[in-house]
């Protein structure tokens, strides 16, 4: 446990992991933590980092597909393990890292949850935009599929990230690493309408005042004038979709999803759309690729000769 705490720690100061990362891989680990104890007949609190061995990973992960975990969430789980075990290595705890030689399942390959464009632009017209925060939603479901962005960087969005009259936006990503992204003229005008009531909410005496080191001015905000969370957004974005959908499972990251899947329909870089995404591996934007397979056999049989025919 004390190896833990310091793995975490690393994580946080060292490798600049954001709070949501850190808590991922605490979790992860101390339900492996918690696991080889039962499973070695000791207490939690008497486990070295000796124990990590390859026998309780796998009995592990043949537990977690008991419980019907999916493969996804095997494979990250066995990813904290390796990372976790590779830093004890690194300090000397260890000599071999049996994580490593641990297989991880293949990943499933699933199509992401996404909108069509016809059932996206229904989407975008379902806030009530002559009420102030109907206009601060329709800017955010606009910004969202105009740039792709993750629920945590659009809540975590100031007012100075965004340049109106570029129709660009400077989004922090993961491990802080800073992108520049564009957006259209219609999310242009969805903002440029929610900056009125903004400044009208963000004059409410109940609200937060921006901090006074970093005067940090939050770009969307609540009823109260202050900065609106990831929940509220997660709300917000489930209401509309029922509104005009019977679709499940379109959360804020399906709008993302929707992004990235409609501009490899119309032809789009892969790379370049990696870059607005913020992915820092290729492999990671390639699963869009597969929601494009559908609409290739879709060319094929409407183009091809013979397959017409059939």
């Amino acid at each position: 446990m004390d190896q833990l705490r310091d793995f975490l720690d690393h994580l946080r100061l060292n490798r600049n992991a954001s709070a949501h990362t850190v808590a991922a891989y605490e979790s992860d680990l101390s339900q492996f933590v918690a696991f080889a104890a039962g499973h070695l007949g000791v207490p939690a609190a008497n486990l070295e980092p000796g124990n990590l061995e390859l026998g309780t990973i796998r009995a592990y992960m043949a537990e977690l597909y008991r419980q019907g975990q999916s493969r996804a969430s095997v494979a990250r789980k066995l990813s904290a393990l390796r990372t976790f075990g590779r830093f004890l290595r690194r300090e000397g705890w260890i000599e071999d890292d049996p994580a490593a030689h641990a297989v991880s399942p293949k990943r499933e390959q699933k199509v992401p949850a996404h909108l069509s464009v016809d059932e996206m632009s229904r989407l975008l017209d379902v806030p009530d935009t002559s009420d102030p925060l109907g206009r601060r939603d329709r800017a955010i479901l606009e910004l969202f599929y105009a740039s792709g962005l993750r629920l945590s960087e659009l809540v975590g969005l100031d007012l100075e990230d965004v340049d109106l009259q570029g129709r660009m936006v400077r989004v922090m990503g993961k491990g802080g690493k800073e992108r520049l992204v564009p957006f259209n003229t219609s999310a242009q005008k969805a903002l440029r309408a929610w900056y009125k009531d903004r400044a009208a909410l963000r004059a409410n005496p109940g609200a937060q005042s921006p901090k006074p080191k970093s005067q940090r001015d939050p770009l969307f905000v609540n009823a109260r004038g202050s900065r609106l969370t990831g929940r509220s957004v997660e709300r917000l974005v489930a209401r509309y979709v029922t509104a005009c959908s019977t679709r499940f499972g379109i959360s804020p990251h399906a709008l993302r999803h929707s992004f990235a899947t409609h501009l490899l329909q119309q032809g789009a870089d892969l790379r370049a759309i990696q870059e607005l995404l913020g992915h820092v591996q290729l492999s990671t934007t390639q699963r869009y690729t597969h929601v494009n397979a559908a609409q290739l056999l879709e060319v094929y049989r409407k183009a091809h000769p013979r397959a017409r025919r059939e």
